[in-house]
């Protein structure tokens, strides 16, 4: 059985979101959705998308796929890193299961080696990473329900845990009535 609501996904760039959430939509028997990849379909790549239209405009368009996606009730739903920075998406959030995902630095840099995503471009990547992990960080934990580490283990552990986190969901329709869990 799924959860009522969507279930939603959210943390930094490199935690394993598409991964898990395409296992996790799996596992419950419901629709996988990632933000990112409907900007992608509808728009182009989205390294080119900052190129040429601008963050604001990729913002916009992730908003859009963001309503969209959570209008479609029951669903796994993973959200673009930089999706929690817009207060709607975030007071949106409020009634869906919210899992956020963290992954260590030392193993993220793995992770996004040789990526072309537009925010590590022209420094550094994983030091841009950090920085951008340290602002967003409070964002993630004010949407969360629970939070889980992807750093170590097979990514199956990690899929495993969010189920039985989310199975016992389905006969709350306050996402917010069991508080909030760390992991």
């Amino acid at each position: 059985m799924a959860p009522a609501n969507p279930l939603v996904l959210v943390g930094p760039m490199g935690a394993g979101k598409t991964s898990i959430g395409r296992r996790v939509a799996k596992a419950l028997g419901v629709t996988f959705i990632d933000t990112d990849a409907v900007v992608q379909r509808e728009h182009g790549p989205i390294e080119q998308i900052f190129e040429t239209q601008g963050e604001a405009t990729f913002r916009s368009w992730e908003r859009a796929a963001i309503q969209d996606a959570l209008g479609h009730g029951v669903a796994v739903v993973s959200l673009g890193g930089g999706a929690v920075l817009d207060a709607d998406t975030r007071a949106d959030l409020a009634t869906c299961h919210v899992v956020m995902l963290t992954v260590d630095p030392r193993v993220v840099a793995g992770r996004i080696q040789g990526t072309a995503r537009p925010l590590l471009s022209g420094e550094d990547p994983l030091e841009r990473w950090r920085r951008i992990w340290r602002e967003r960080r409070p964002l993630y934990e004010s949407v969360a329900d629970i939070t889980i580490d992807t750093s170590t283990g097979p990514l199956q552990h990690v899929v495993d845990e969010i189920v039985s986190w989310a199975r016992p969901r389905t006969e709350s329709s306050d996402p917010r009535d069991t508080g909030k869990e760390e992991s």
